[in-house]
């Protein structure tokens, strides 16, 4: 059995500085939404002298109905950039499985990185854990151990099984992991990444991202609603029943497409009303940073993203939580949790403007995440691991 390293550096523990020793990490991104969470960390490994970093793009980045978001990745000027098509015109997850785990095992034979890095629950995460793990190479998945209740959970705590490290936000991710039957000394909490952006000081002002995106509203909302995938066949309907509440209401909206997930067409079938209403400005994607900026100054943010549920409690946001998919995940009791109905969707909007802006203690890290992952990143001991993993009995 081997024995892992502890979570604070000893004076005697050895580095790859001391080692002179070079190592090539392999991203994974295949949404704006992950790219949000690892961009951070792709930034540090950038500048550290011992590391290269390679960035592999897939899946919706490529999608020019989803913002085409390979040009924000783009614009950050990473050192290897590769992009493969993922994409499927049956787009369904199981294909989309298949097909990234044969270009990204293309890939790695190309940059023969030394751990992937991979993050959260998307069939993409789950391909690169796949051929990780399959082609010896330590795979490190980041913000593993968490609960939704939907499909997304599956291949959330699936990925895990199949990697070697765990980067988690919080001591709860942690002891799920170990109740999964993973080594505590293979989990290292280092908060969620996506929080070091959050609280930059490199945000742009408001100002200048209602110019950038021509957004003429003083006060508005963030609606993100995305597809639940055990939950299709409905999605048309329930797509219906908010946009119909959204139309009766009067309060201004920033509309974010859904994610490229089963049921996703359904939704943008609905939003065709939305287009060129005066109350609505409607977006295939955002620029990371500036989502954050206009989340940050909304009046609230309705729908059923994990932005609701994450982000948005940090700055004190109002929500209105829509239906099951954020189910089981960190929640607040300042969120208005409600069902799929117009109803219901109605009083909440009527409620929402008496809502209190919440004060949440911090959850998810403080906003130093690169620099944790970076600590572990540069101990000896870490690449030392023996790739065949241990269940570890309760």
């Amino acid at each position: 059995m081997f024995i892992l390293f502890p979570q604070n550096k000893t004076h005697t523990e050895t580095t790859l500085e001391d080692q002179h020793t070079n190592k090539n990490i392999l991203f994974l991104t295949g949404t704006r939404a992950d790219f949000g969470k690892i961009k951070s960390l792709i930034e540090a490994v950038e500048t550290a002298p011992n590391l290269t970093p390679y960035v592999f793009v897939t899946g919706m980045h490529l999608q020019h109905t989803y913002g085409y978001t390979l040009v924000e990745i783009e614009r950050c000027q990473f050192s290897n950039l590769h992009t493969f098509e993922n994409h499927t015109h049956e787009t369904t997850m199981d294909l989309t499985l298949a097909k990234t785990i044969t270009g990204l095992s293309d890939y790695v034979k190309t940059c023969k990185p030394d751990m992937i890095v991979i993050h959260g629950d998307r069939v993409e995460a789950l391909a690169g854990a796949i051929v990780g793990s399959l082609n010896n190479i330590l795979v490190a998945h980041i913000e593993g151990g968490e609960v939704s209740g939907t499909i997304d959970e599956l291949l959330r705590h699936a990925t895990s099984k199949m990697s070697h490290v765990h980067f988690v936000s919080n001591a709860e991710a942690k002891r799920r992991l170990i109740q999964m039957g993973e080594l505590e000394q293979a989990i290292f909490e280092i908060g969620s990444p996506d929080v070091d952006i959050m609280f930059s000081s490199h945000l742009p002002h408001l100002d200048t991202v209602k110019t950038y995106y021509d957004i003429p509203f003083d006060d508005y909302a963030v609606l993100m609603f995305h597809p639940v995938t055990t939950e299709f066949k409905d999605m048309e309907t329930y797509a219906q029943h908010l946009v119909d509440a959204l139309l009766t209401d009067t309060h201004n909206y920033v509309v974010i497409f859904p994610n490229n997930d089963l049921g996703s067409a359904d939704i943008l079938k609905v939003y065709k009303v939305l287009q060129g209403h005066s109350r609505f400005k409607v977006f295939p994607s955002l620029r990371f940073e500036y989502f954050l900026t206009l989340l940050k100054h909304a009046q609230f943010v309705i729908g059923n993203s994990s932005a609701g549920v994450r982000e948005a409690p940090y700055y004190g946001v109002p929500v209105i939580n829509i239906g099951t998919r954020q189910q089981n995940r960190v929640s607040y009791s300042d969120i208005i949790n409600v069902d799929y109905t117009q109803m219901a969707i109605t009083t909440a909007l009527r409620d929402i403007d008496s809502a209190p802006r919440q004060d949440v203690a911090a959850q998810f890290g403080s906003g130093n995440s690169a620099q944790l992952f970076m600590e572990c990143l540069n101990r000896a001991a870490l690449w030392e691991l023996n790739h065949q993993k241990q269940f570890r009995d309760l």
